[in-house]
């Protein structure tokens, strides 16, 4: 911490509100071990989730100079928030299938304490893997790679009935229907 305040404030001075942000980031790490802040969140009374926001904009925009870039990542910002949302979510829908046998989850369902269930149902909607087509396809293809039936409507049945049928499937693969059906 010594030497970044050395470095902003004697070798490279910078604007007071970049500092302040940095500052108000720097101590938020420190505390809660990421920079994985919510957009409302203040630091103390500095709009730190707004401020993060606002750089990730500018790195978006071409607007931000690399060495703040770089003094960020030491942190450990997230630049893309919605793929590591993403990402999160992905791992809870892949322990929900390591347990149920399919993304045929009910709404209600969590794993890994994520709504997997609901985040599953809002992904199936029209533009539920975002808008960018590139960014859609990348996350439809994970999503295929942990159930190739993750999206029962696009294969023409209901989630309901993808879900009866995991439960027959894996009634017959134990064979305790054929146990219990007559001869």
């Amino acid at each position: 911490m010594v030497a970044k305040f050395i470095k902003f404030r004697v070798v490279e001075p910078e604007k007071q509100d970049w500092i302040r942000g940095y500052e108000a980031a720097a101590r938020y790490q420190k505390r809660e071990g990421d920079l994985e802040v919510p957009y409302e969140h203040l630091e103390g009374a500095y709009p730190l989730g707004r401020w993060l926001s606002d750089q990730r904009r500018a790195l978006r925009a071409g607007q931000m100079d690399g060495k703040r870039a770089k003094d960020l990542e030491t942190l450990g910002i997230v630049w893309d928030t919605a793929d590591a949302q993403f990402a999160e979510n992905l791992a809870a829908a892949r322990a929900y299938f390591a347990e149920a046998g399919t993304l045929a989850a009910p709404r209600h369902a969590t794993a890994l304490d994520k709504p997997v269930g609901q985040w599953l149902t809002n992904i199936r909607k029209a533009d539920g893997l975002g808008e960018d087509p590139v960014r859609a396809e990348r996350r439809a293809e994970q999503l295929t790679a942990v159930d190739k039936e993750w999206n029962p409507a696009v294969l023409g049945w209901s989630v309901d009935w993808q879900r009866h049928h995991v439960v027959l499937k894996a009634l017959l693969d134990d064979g305790a229907l054929q146990a219990s059906c007559p001869g």
